[in-house]
């Protein structure tokens, strides 16, 4: 705004004429421009590569915001294994970090293997006083017919479910001992608790339960056990909870462990069906068929040499020849600032092969699944059933074949090839 003095001050103006005062007094002379000119006006439209910033004038532009890259290494089994003294002092660092890696399902594979012993005779050669004698002696060796595996993780579908143990079950809270309850509510948990829920966890993963169901849960062969709700276990606080008082924590060692479970197979079903596959083969060998799980684990370990020594199985090593680990132990197990092992209490990231969710349909008066009406409970995802199918024949032609291969199978040996898929009239 232009604020002209009703007495003008008298200066001496300079012999050399200034365009710039000149034009400016012309256009005092002019009345003011209307809004349809201003808006149209040049002057008020700024060219996105000009530094004249309106918001902030006597400062930069902020940073933009990009998230906090820890430093971790991948043990020989998969396992994430970080050491950052920044997710040990900030909850909310730690929480993000368990997210990232939570997007990465675990390793599933089938494998199966099968072996027999054949007993040798040789010929040995002794020398004894300046003589020689020749003896035969007999021998074992364990001799490999196949050794394979299927990929099976593949299969897992939809986003990870996070989720702890309930606060009744037993579990590590911050001791190097199990405990139940949180808080000032904690106690140690008895042997036969420890052992009640040791058995049931490994009956839920034989048949593949979420973990969040309970041993008191009552399934139904028919009917998959995702789509009942009653039941669920899971812990008074969130994950973010867990972060936190595990950052809160001064204890020198402290390990704070996140595991990776997959879930949504009867998993002993596809075993024992599996073992049935390679009987019709007419094999009579030892025969071993398992499923095996690998990169679903996430520990976060205090910053520190000891911590970083006991990472090391080496080391490891060596501080038990040297008897120097069961110092390590006792320092850890009964110190005021010992170690404080937390599973939170075992979090968990489930990744299901099957996913379920609800569907509305007005025209439905009821469903398979006993719903209610309008409402029904659809499955995606590939059942396990359908796998097998799959992989029924690739299994027995792997036994027949005596196939050993250390890579997982991932496609089935009877789907066509690519270059076959091309053909007219294939």
């Amino acid at each position: 705004m232009l604020i002209i003095d009703a007495d003008p001050v008298e200066f001496k103006q300079d012999p050399v004429e200034d365009p710039i005062l000149s034009r400016a007094s012309s256009s005092l002379q002019q009345p003011p421009p209307t809004f349809e000119e201003s808006v149209a006006d040049h002057v008020l439209h700024f060219p996105q590569d000009d530094d004249l910033n309106l918001a902030q004038e006597d400062g930069e532009e902020p940073p933009a915001f990009a998230p906090y890259d820890a430093h971790f290494f991948t043990s020989r089994s998969g396992d994430i294994i970080s050491h950052d003294s920044h997710l040990n002092d900030d909850g909310e660092a730690l929480y993000r970090f368990l997210l990232s890696q939570a997007s990465t399902p675990p390793a599933v594979i089938l494998r199966c293997q099968g072996s027999h012993n054949e007993t040798h005779t040789r010929m040995v050669h002794s020398h004894h006083n300046g003589h020689t004698k020749m003896k035969t002696e007999q021998y074992t060796e364990r001799i490999t017919d196949f050794d394979f595996c299927i990929d099976v993780g593949q299969c897992i579908f939809g986003e990870p479910t996070h989720w702890s143990y309930a606060d009744s079950t037993p579990a590590y809270r911050g001791r190097m001992y199990q405990e139940l309850g949180i808080s000032v509510e904690k106690r140690k948990a008895r042997k036969s608790e420890r052992k009640a829920a040791k058995a049931w966890d490994t009956e839920r993963a034989r048949r593949g339960f979420p973990p969040w169901i309970g041993s008191d849960y009552a399934w139904r062969e028919d009917q998959p056990c995702v789509m009942q709700a009653n039941g669920v276990l899971k812990s008074s606080w969130t994950l973010r909870q867990w972060a936190d008082d595990y950052c809160s924590s001064r204890k020198y060692s402290k390990e704070f462990n996140y595991h990776k479970i997959a879930y949504g197979w009867n998993f002993e079903a596809i075993r024992v069906a599996a073992i049935s596959v390679v009987n019709s083969t007419h094999y009579r060998g030892d025969l071993s068929v398992q499923f095996e799980t690998s990169q679903n684990i996430v520990s976060v370990r205090s910053h520190n040499r000891l911590s970083r020594a006991l990472s090391n199985r080496w080391i490891k090593f060596l501080l038990f020849l040297t008897l120097i680990y069961p110092f390590i132990w006792l320092f850890k197990r009964f110190h005021s600032r010992g170690v404080s092992k937390q599973s939170v209490p075992d979090v968990h990231a489930e990744s299901p092969f099957r996913d379920v969710f609800d569907t509305v349909d007005a025209t439905t008066q009821g469903s398979s699944l006993a719903d209610p009406p309008g409402r029904r409970t659809k499955v995606v995802g590939t059942r396990e059933g359908e796998w097998f199918r799959q992989w029924e024949g690739t299994i027995r032609r792997a036994v027949q074949n005596r196939l050993q291969d250390k890579q997982p199978l991932t496609m089935p040996d009877d789907q066509p090839v690519h270059q076959a898929l091309v053909l007219d009239g294939y």
